[in-house]
């Protein structure tokens, strides 16, 4: 058994229909067959991703048996990830929700808790193992919908990204949240504001990003436009963030990050991916076979790279290991 000691490898997969970032009318599931190569991978390395999944691949055949599977041989966790435009009981928000895809925090509270019950229900029945991990769709999160969360049964949730603003993005009536002052390392939160600790029973696992190195591009980033097409081209050429979530010309900047997380004694770092990003054309990265071969060979390295450093262990295993470590949680808070 791997020593408790080694910080713990969590791998989220937020498991949803194929590119999904082109805005479909029609979604498709077609990545659920490439989600099997996956698995096999971080079997080989003894690491436990969790799918966090949303309602067209909890009602895919495809996947419904490609995840009852893992559940049943504990190789993998099922979660939940809920996209608000097209989640039941489906209520229109905007005259084009599927467009805008609006975030869950801009409806009543009364749907949001509608939309999360149906969607617990859905996966419990479905693959029939308790559902209390979650990440929020466009990481969509505030202190209400975290509320709704432990309501019903939710242990853990990983939607916050530390430093990162989201309120240029556009939803339905605005723009996201803004997580630009929580914490790095694990929390619970806070109702009243998520990127604090507080004394909630829900335990907040942010994504593992960091700030990248000074630029000499910085002082023409902070000119621009967040979401202008300029903004977007400094960022490409020098990414503000280093984050674990493989873009296939990141693999340096991630083995930077297993560095850093043992170095400074962290509980975990958490590895972030689309399941459509795991197929050929199913996102905007990863166009190509030759593009997903890039890919496999990152993930490869990567974790080859944990090994014998960090463990492999699902996100709610991990919340429940955490609560169990009284000094671990206080060091956090």
């Amino acid at each position: 058994m791997a020593s408790p000691e080694r910080p713990a490898f969590l791998i989220t997969i937020d498991t949803e229909g194929d590119n999904l970032w082109a805005h479909p009318r029609s979604i498709t599931t077609r990545n659920a067959v490439w989600l099997p190569r996956f698995q096999q991978v971080c079997d080989e390395y003894g690491l436990i991703p969790t799918y966090l999944t949303n309602y067209e691949m909890a009602c895919s055949p495809e996947f419904q048996r490609f995840g009852r599977d893992v559940a049943k041989r504990r190789t993998a966790e099922i979660g939940m990830h809920l996209h608000a435009w097209n989640s039941p009981p489906l209520v229109p928000l905007t005259e084009d929700d599927f467009g805008r895809a609006p975030y869950l925090i801009e409806y009543p509270e009364d749907l949001i808790r509608e939309k999360v019950v149906y969607m617990t229900g859905l996966l419990r029945h479905t693959f029939e193992v308790p559902i209390t991990s979650h990440r929020a769709g466009r990481f969509g999160f505030n202190g209400i919908y975290a509320r709704i969360l432990e309501d019903c049964g939710y242990q853990v949730d990983c939607s916050v990204t530390p430093g990162i603003s989201w309120a240029a993005h556009a939803g339905g009536l605005g723009g996201g949240p803004d997580f630009t002052t929580a914490p790095r390392a694990p929390y619970f939160l806070d109702y009243e504001d998520v990127c604090r600790p507080g004394d909630s029973a829900l335990l907040e696992v942010p994504m593992t990003i960091r700030l990248a190195p000074r630029s000499w591009l910085d002082p023409l980033r902070n000119r621009l436009e967040p979401m202008s097409f300029a903004r977007r081209a400094v960022d490409r050429m020098a990414p503000p963030f280093i984050s674990l979530q493989p873009n296939g010309h990141n693999l340096r900047g991630m083995l930077r990050l297993l560095d850093q997380a043992e170095e400074q004694g962290e509980s975990c770092v958490e590895l972030l991916l689309h399941s459509s990003e795991l197929m050929p054309g199913g996102s905007p990265r990863f166009r190509s076979q030759g593009s997903i071969e890039k890919l496999y060979g990152d993930l490869r390295v990567l974790f080859g790279a944990a090994l014998g450093h960090f463990r492999g262990i699902g996100l709610s295993n991990f919340a429940d290991e955490y609560r169990g470590a009284p000094a671990l949680a206080e060091v956090a808070r």
